[in-house]
């Protein structure tokens, strides 16, 4: 309800501070209560006309000025002020009037009022000069486009909550969307995204709406040209799809995803997940996706799938294999048999080691090659200055120099975390060999068969050697050929249907028999 009244602060002030609790608590004293008007009036503090007034409607009026407060003060500059801003609108962006600017040019007409005051009436104003964003409602035809953004997202990840860097791509036919997590938002992040979404999806869309990111765009150039990154161009030639960039500061232009990491963020994310790794989170980010997929987008009359079922033959067909998203470096061997990459350390076999070495570098994992062979891989670190050292990388070499054993950082790492068999292992070959570099280099051949064989099962090798009382390499090698190729059992053959039978193997042996074998024997 609105009432218009004449500005007159003493009539109203009274009722305009009154609330709909206010009003709830006077009815509720006089119709429930039973409470005359003047115990109300005492007991709440209100007067007679607010009462009254409480009493005849159940909500305050809400009210509007007739004609505005008078400004005796500001009222000559308004004119002023309101033409200064109806022509800012023809002003660049960041040349238009702020409210310091506009005071101090009325002061200088003659202005003696606060800056406060001015700043108010500008802030009014504005409300009424400023038009809203208004946007065309699009259509899209299906397998014809599809749009990406990257989106931040916080998770509990091995007990501790760190943020994520979301990766979204959506369909703009069926709403189809694709969400998967990374550490950070760089090239090789990018690049693997989109090779797993177009699996997800079946097909690549013709073209691909994206905003001006580093990743994709080098350098923006006059209007819709832009000069690409040449990774970003590789992609887009092996999947053979078109790109499109959103005006810079226009957001709108690609709204369906930008509200699409707003769900994820709220229905995906919510409430925070708590996993263990980046593997586990992207399993459930893809269970979420497929889940999704049976949602009604408003104003559809099929669920996400069934559009997605129409689309997907529209979708370029995928490639014979997926695009690698890799970041490759030259890098040099160390005298550690290392290999640096953005300040950290990966280990390399020993016996594979060469001077100049190609360093893969994905989002997850790195992997380091001589000219056709992947010698190494690790799980990528994202922390500065670590050593990643894989102990088998250095079995080899301590082969080799057997008395580096106790000392070799690889191998003190491992030894903190391998079961306490081996421990008893190396035990028994101390007392068993006659010097400690023959019993260690005995172990290091047992330690090298992690090389070729799951740790699960050389674990559980150890423990059978050390149970049959075979403490050493051969018999760690004879229990782990019997867990490799076990005894078949035998099924004892059923005779109750054939009693005759049942007798064989058990009727006493007549030595006699052995006789005709030998020359002259019983016919």
């Amino acid at each position: 309800m609105l009432r218009e009244v004449e500005d007159n602060p003493e009539e109203i002030a009274e009722e305009a501070m009154l609330t709909v609790i206010d009003y709830d608590r006077i009815r509720r004293a006089y119709h429930l209560e039973e409470k005359s008007m003047r115990q109300i009036e005492r007991e709440l503090g209100h007067g007679y006309w607010t009462i009254r007034k409480a009493l005849d409607q159940s909500e305050p009026e809400l009210y509007s000025l007739v004609k505005p407060r008078a400004a005796p003060v500001l009222g000559p500059y308004k004119g002023e002020i309101d033409r200064r801003l109806e022509e800012e609108a023809k002003l660049p962006r960041k040349q238009r009037y702020t409210s310091k600017k506009l005071y101090e040019l009325i002061q200088a007409q003659g202005y003696t009022g606060a800056e406060s005051t001015v700043r108010h009436y500008v802030g009014m104003q504005r409300q009424t000069f400023r038009r809203p964003e208004v946007y065309l409602p699009l259509a899209f035809d299906p397998g014809k486009e599809a749009q990406v953004d990257w989106g931040i997202g916080w998770v509990e990840m091995e007990g501790e909550q760190r943020e994520v860097q979301l990766f979204v791509m959506r369909l703009c036919y069926s709403r189809k969307i694709f969400v998967m997590a990374f550490p950070t938002q760089r090239q090789e992040s990018f690049y693997t995204a989109h090779a797993e979404a177009f699996r997800y999806i079946e097909g690549v869309p013709k073209r691909i709406i994206y905003d001006n990111l580093t990743t994709a765009v080098k350098r923006v150039l006059k209007g819709r040209e832009r000069e690409e990154q040449k990774g970003f161009v590789s992609l887009r030639s092996h999947y053979l799809f078109a790109s499109r960039f959103c005006s810079p500061a226009k957001g709108n232009e690609k709204g369906q995803v930008e509200d699409g990491v707003g769900y994820v963020q709220r229905n995906f994310l919510v409430p925070m997940l708590k996993v263990s790794s980046f593997q586990e989170l992207n399993e459930r980010l893809l269970a979420a996706c497929k889940q999704d997929d049976q949602r009604y987008v408003d104003r559809q009359n099929q669920n996400i799938s069934e559009a997605w079922q129409e689309e997907r033959p529209h979708l370029r067909p995928l490639p014979s294999r997926a695009f690698d998203g890799s970041v490759s470096r030259e890098v040099t061997l160390n005298g550690y048999s290392q290999v640096t990459f953005e300040t950290n350390r990966y280990s390399v076999p020993t016996d594979k080691a060469r001077k100049h070495l190609t360093l893969k570098a994905y989002p997850f994992h790195i992997e380091i090659l001589t000219t056709d062979e992947v010698i190494a891989k690790h799980e990528r670190c994202y922390g500065s200055k670590q050593d990643i050292l894989n102990p088998l990388h250095y079995l080899p070499l301590l082969a080799q120099r057997p008395g580096a054993f106790e000392h070799a950082q690889p191998l003190r790492q491992w030894r903190t975390t391998w079961p306490e068999r081996y421990e008893e292992l190396l035990a028994a070959l101390y007392r068993h060999h006659d010097t400690e570099s023959r019993a260690v280099r005995e172990f290091i051949c047992m330690l090298q068969l992690h090389q070729i064989h799951p740790d699960s099962l050389v674990e559980t090798a150890v423990a059978q050697a050390l149970e049959e009382g075979i403490p050493h390499y051969e018999g760690v090698i004879f229990c782990l050929h019997r867990l490799l190729d076990p005894t078949p059992e035998v099924t004892p053959l059923d005779l109750s249907a054939q009693s005759e039978l049942a007798v064989v193997g058990l009727q006493p042996l007549s030595l006699g028999r052995y006789d005709q074998l030998l020359p002259g024997g019983a016919s």
